[in-house]
C-alpha cells in the first residue's frame, strides 16, 4: 500500500521537513493591496509582517481553488493507492470542503480527508503523524484512525495582542473584540467545535503566557510525553526565549518553534503567540 500525504499551506511544515516527510502541499493565499501571493511559495512570513505593517488596506485570505486539489490528486493518483489530505480547521476556511469536493471528482484513487479542527503547526503535527504512518505502510483508514486516536489529546492556546485582526477576518464577534479592546486584557484564545473562541481573558501577557503553562502542566501530567510547538507572529526572540524555558522545564516534551505565515497571520495579526500540543505515541 502506498499511500501519499497532503495538507495546505496553514501546517507551516518548511519545505525541509516537507521533502523529508514526502508531503505535498497546496497554498492558500494572501491578496495585499491587490497583488496576490501564494503563502510559502511567492512570500515568506517576515516579507508579509513587513508589507502589511504600512498597508492602507487590510490584507484579504483566499483559499486553493478546488482544481488545484483535483490537479494534484490526479498527478497523484498514477504514483499513489491511496492519499490522506490534512486542513485547517472548516470553521475556519472552506479549505477542507474544497478538498472534499475535489475528492469526489477524481477517479483511479481513493481519497481520505481529515479536518484538523486546529491550524498552524498543530495541523502540522497531524501532517507529520500521517507521513509517519504513510512511510510504515499504512492505508488511508489506518492513518485516519490514527489521526482520530490523537485529536482528543491536542490542545492549542493563542494570545494576540490586537483582536480587531481576528474581528475584521470574520474569525472573532465584533462583541468579543470590542469587549478585549475595553478592558485592555490579552485574551487566550483556544479552538474549540472547530472555530476560536476565548479561554480566558487576562490583563497582561506575561500572565496569559503563564496561564498557558498552567494548562501545558496539566496535560504533561495526563499523558506524560508531548510533542509541542511555540508558534509566533514575527516575534522569534521572544519565542525562542519562551520555548528555552519550557523545554528546561517539561524533560519529557519534545518542543518544536513554529511562526504564523501570511494566512493564519492575517487573522492573528504581529506579535500573536501560540503553545499547543498533542499526545507523542
Amino acid at each position: 500500500m502506498k499511500t501519499a500525504i497532503v495538507t495546505d499551506s496553514t501546517a507551516y511544515l518548511t519545505l525541509e521537513e516537507r521533502q523529508r516527510l514526502n508531503v505535498y502541499m497546496i497554498p492558500l493565499s494572501v491578496n495585499i493591496e491587490g497583488t496576490i501571493y501564494d503563502e510559502e511559495i511567492d512570500i515568506t512570513a517576515s516579507e508579509f509582517y513587513d508589507r502589511v505593517r504600512g498597508a492602507k488596506e487590510f490584507p484579504k485570505t483566499t483559499q486553493p481553488p478546488i482544481g488545484k486539489f483535483v490537479e494534484l490528486y490526479e498527478t497523484l493518483a498514477k504514483e499513489y493507492d491511496e492519499i490522506v489530505t490534512i486542513h485547517l480547521s472548516s470553521g475556519i476556511s472552506g479549505t477542507f470542503q474544497g478538498a472534499v469536493q475535489a475528492s469526489d471528482m477524481v477517479e483511479d484513487v481513493n481519497v481520505y480527508a481529515f479536518d484538523s479542527e486546529v491550524a498552524a503547526y498543530l495541523q502540522g503535527f497531524f501532517v507529520i503523524e500521517a507521513a509517519r504512518k504513510a512511510a510504515e505502510g499504512a492505508s488511508g483508514e489506518e492513518i485516519i484512525a490514527h489521526l482520530e486516536l490523537l485529536r482528543p489529546t491536542r490542545e492549542e492556546y493563542i494570545i494576540v495582542d490586537d483582536l480587531q485582526h481576528l474581528q475584521r477576518g470574520g474569525r472573532l464577534s465584533a462583541a468579543a473584540a470590542l469587549i478585549g479592546g475595553l478592558l485592555q486584557v490579552k485574551p487566550v484564545l483556544t479552538f474549540q467545535n472547530k472555530v476560536i473562541v476565548p479561554f480566558e481573558k487576562i490583563r497582561t501577557r506575561k500572565k496569559a503566557l503563564r496561564r498557558v503553562e498552567d494548562q501545558l502542566a496539566v496535560a504533561v501530567e495526563k499523558h506524560g510525553a508531548l510533542r509541542a510547538t511555540v508558534i509566533h507572529g514575527n516575534c522569534e526572540e521572544e519565542a525562542v526565549e519562551l520555548m528555552s524555558s519550557l523545554a528546561e522545564k517539561y524533560p519529557t516534551v519534545e518542543f518544536t518553534l513554529s511562526y504564523f505565515g501570511p494566512v493564519i497571520g492575517t487573522h492573528l495579526g504581529e506579535g500573536a503567540m501560540a503553545i499547543g500540543w498533542i499526545k507523542k505515541i
